[in-house]
């Protein structure tokens, strides 16, 4: 299957600076593939250790951390010679050897020339217990589920994605009706790489609905393995993010979880899934002006989960409902559709994105993300009526003196309004890389 991040591993590969690689991600989101199938392509000689369930291994790093000592193990176990320029040495489930991540900063200062990538659990490779981590010392390239064009190419649909990428508005008005069809199976499917795989090549939903499940349930094990404390806690919050995105007012409320619940009785169980790569945490910002970081207000957020699919999993929410009527577009509307975007929105995790709201709740806008250039409201719709004043009051009103220009994500094609352009649902990648390729004006 075909994966944006790709490029970004190709690039570091050819960079003369780069460092050891280590690919960040939630469980099961395809890293092993990708890094995998980016060895067997661009190498060769693929190196593969697991470091998982596999005791000879996770000793590997344990006598020291001298990079010579080290290849000479792997060699061993593997039946593969390392050599520099012609190999990809890919550590895999690295957080569960001790002091592998540790042997990073060696492999950069002792043999930089070596292609060296490393995965493993967000959670595990970034939080490990009582080991440093080589900070300045690696690279680091995040992968995502998959967004809606990767989809589309998982599905042999190339020439579709290709007018979406080109934001070909005509040709996409043209065949909005098979748009809007492959988008209701997307919003089914998801993109977690094992259930598209499925669903391409059986096309059975009820097996990807077992799949989702499987997924589903290897994460509350994980909940229960790392956070024996606060392990209900945590499973409070993530059942609850259906039942909190389904309000017309999205801000996460404590309160919902248990009566008379607390910011201090969640925080940490809402920051585990948050750097477990499960949840994605979109905090209120003040006034939309850059930095937006400087404007965040930490007490007000929004939760979406990592993977539309896995929302309707969790919501349990059947396939009829969401492929054969309308019915997905009534209750759960708006926690699709704004789930949605924001997994389209979140592959570019170094522009931050947060959410507007007046504190009399009267004006809302759903997203306002930074770009280099600008600051970009973005309303989101989950059907053709369109009708609503926050995004007007927001632009050409309460903010009117700083000139921006919002963004309308709806069913409807598109259109130029001049203090707002509104864009198909299923093109919100390819308008946010033409925005993003743009020659900045001067």
């Amino acid at each position: 299957m075909k994966r944006f991040l790709y490029d970004s591993l190709l690039s570091w590969k050819t960079d003369p600076e780069r460092k050891p690689l280590i690919l960040e991600g939630a469980r099961q989101v395809g890293k092993t593939w990708l890094l995998s199938e980016f060895g067997r392509n661009e190498f060769d000689n693929l190196v593969y250790v697991n470091c998982h369930d596999d005791p000879v291994a996770q000793k590997i790093f344990a006598m020291d951390l001298k990079t010579d000592r080290i290849l000479r193990d792997v060699e061993a176990l593997t039946g593969h010679h390392v050599e520099a320029g012609r190999s990809l040495l890919f550590f895999d489930e690295i957080q569960e050897a001790p002091q592998g991540l540790a042997s990073l900063k060696y492999f950069c200062e002792q043999v930089r020339e070596l292609h060296v990538v490393v995965a493993g659990s967000l959670l595990g490779v970034t939080h490990r217990t009582g080991e440093s981590y080589p900070v300045g010392k690696v690279d680091l390239l995040r992968l995502q589920p998959m967004t809606f064009i990767e989809f589309l190419w998982a599905m042999d649909n190339e020439l579709l994605a290709q007018m979406v990428m080109r934001c070909d508005w005509q040709g996409l008005k043209n065949f909005d009706a098979k748009f809007q069809d492959l988008l209701r199976q997307y919003y089914y499917v998801g993109g977690m790489p094992e259930a598209v795989l499925s669903y391409v090549t059986r096309h059975e939903l009820a097996r990807v609905r077992e799949i989702q499940d499987q997924i589903i349930s290897a994460y509350i094990n994980d909940m229960a393995k790392h956070t024996a404390s606060i392990t209900d806690r945590i499973r409070l919050v993530w059942q609850s993010i259906p039942a909190q995105l389904a309000k017309e007012n999205k801000k996460f409320i404590y309160g919902a979880l248990r009566k008379g619940g607390r910011a201090r009785d969640f925080e940490t169980a809402i920051q585990w899934l948050v750097d477990a790569g499960l949840v994605h945490r979109v905090h209120r910002c003040k006034v939309p002006e850059m930095p937006l970081k400087f404007s965040e207000d930490f007490d007000a957020f929004k939760l979406y989960l990592l993977d539309v699919g896995l929302l309707g999993a969790l919501a349990g929410v059947e396939a009829r409902k969401m492929l054969l009527s309308n019915e997905i577009f009534g209750q759960y509307r708006g926690a699709f559709t704004e789930n949605y975007v924001y997994q389209q929105l979140c592959i570019r995790d170094k522009l931050p994105i947060c959410y507007y709201s007046k504190d009399n709740a009267q004006v809302e806008v759903d997203f306002v993300m930074q770009l280099p250039q600008r600051i970009l409201p973005i309303e989101v719709k989950a059907e053709i009526n369109v009708k609503s004043k926050s995004l007007s009051q927001f632009v050409n009103i309460d903010y009117a003196s700083l000139g921006l220009k919002g963004l309308r994500c709806s069913m409807l094609p598109y259109v130029d309004q001049g203090w707002m352009e509104n864009i198909p649902l299923y093109a919100i990648e390819g308008y946010m890389g033409k925005q993003l390729s743009a020659t900045p004006t001067q």
